[in-house]
């Protein structure tokens, strides 16, 4: 929100996020001091993907709008100073801060241009002001858990990363159904214990970065705060700046995980360090330059992959429980 939330639309699946997200009484969400601030919602568990597409094929189409309008009057008897801003909005229409420059002086000259115009050119002023809010560039991004993300709602992310639409999909991967009592999903790890994996996971899980990547046309990264604040911010302004589909997966410690929650940031520093959690970028922007997209941005593991595994109850459960299968998953 510190980057982008004064333009943020946020599509919000059902699941621990949505609690903390947009419950009441208590909402973390607000507006800086011009009184503009994300623009939250929720839906369905299974829907969330399909939910925040909808709203950024809305956003395309009325600013397509917006521009039809614009240029329109680029021909129209209007102000040489509405031309200008019009102009270059026009230009600058994908960029945040221009857009949203270019759009106020727009929006301040509408008044006068309507006061002596008639016919179609009152019009294409008319439209220019009833979706005035969409000058600005919005920011949209579809926010949700592993449960979600890997497998109820795996069809629709799935159908809207490939889609090739302008959108931000953000994946709190807590490798568990956190917000129905910690069952095992996809994104469950070999060996991890769950609920439905009590004698631990047998299967590995499932690579939904890797997946994304195959398209060739998504931007994707996995993330860790803890480990790393400048690779997260630096995918964040990535993914938010690329003109297609993004997907940033965040390792996200959970209660689940059989840990002191105080410590989370420390668990994401030393499951990164480890091993157990590599910090990718796959940028397609770098394959138009010749370049290689995919950017390691950890660093070779420590040697500590055991230790980290065992300071989790989920796995050292397991040692405890069925010491005879421990070894080999």
């Amino acid at each position: 929100t510190q980057l982008f939330g004064d333009r943020m639309i946020i599509a919000n699946a059902t699941g621990c996020s949505s609690i903390w997200g947009g419950s009441a009484p208590v909402c973390p969400y607000t507006t800086n001091h011009e009184g503009r601030g994300p623009a939250w919602a929720n839906s369905l568990f299974e829907d969330n993907a399909e939910y925040g597409f909808g709203m950024a094929l809305a956003v395309k189409q009325k600013r397509a709008k917006l521009a039809d309008a614009a240029r329109a009057l680029l021909d129209a008897d209007v102000s040489a100073e509405l031309k200008a801003a019009l102009q270059g909005w026009l230009d600058n229409m994908d960029d945040a801060d221009q857009s949203r420059a270019f759009g106020e002086q727009i929006t301040a000259l509408l008044p006068g241009e309507l006061s002596k115009a008639d016919g179609d050119v009152k019009a294409w002023l008319a439209d220019l002001q009833t979706f005035s809010d969409y000058f600005t560039k919005k920011s949209v991004w579809i926010l949700g858990g592993d449960g979600w993300a890997y497998d109820i709602g795996f069809g629709g992310l799935d159908h809207v990363l490939a889609s090739g639409e302008d959108v931000n999909v953000l994946v709190f991967d807590t490798e568990v159904y956190s917000n129905t009592g910690g069952q095992s999903s996809k994104a469950t790890p070999t060996a991890a214990v769950a609920k439905f994996a009590a004698a631990g996971k047998r299967v590995r899980k499932k690579d939904l970065g890797m997946i994304a990547m195959t398209y060739g046309y998504v931007y994707v990264a996995t993330v860790g705060m803890g480990a790393n604040m400048n690779q997260l911010m630096r995918a964040l302004t990535e993914a938010e700046r690329y003109k297609g589909p993004s997907l940033i997966i965040a390792y996200s410690p959970c209660i689940n995980h059989g840990i002191n929650m105080a410590y989370s940031q420390e668990q994401i520093k030393q499951a990164v360090e480890c091993g157990y959690w590599p910090l990718y970028r796959y940028n397609p922007e770098l394959t138009a330059e010749g370049k290689n997209p995919f950017i390691l941005d950890s660093k070779e593991p420590n040697g500590k992959f055991r230790e980290f595994l065992l300071s989790q109850v989920r796995y050292s459960s397991l040692q405890r429980q069925f010491p005879d299968v421990a070894e080999e998953l």
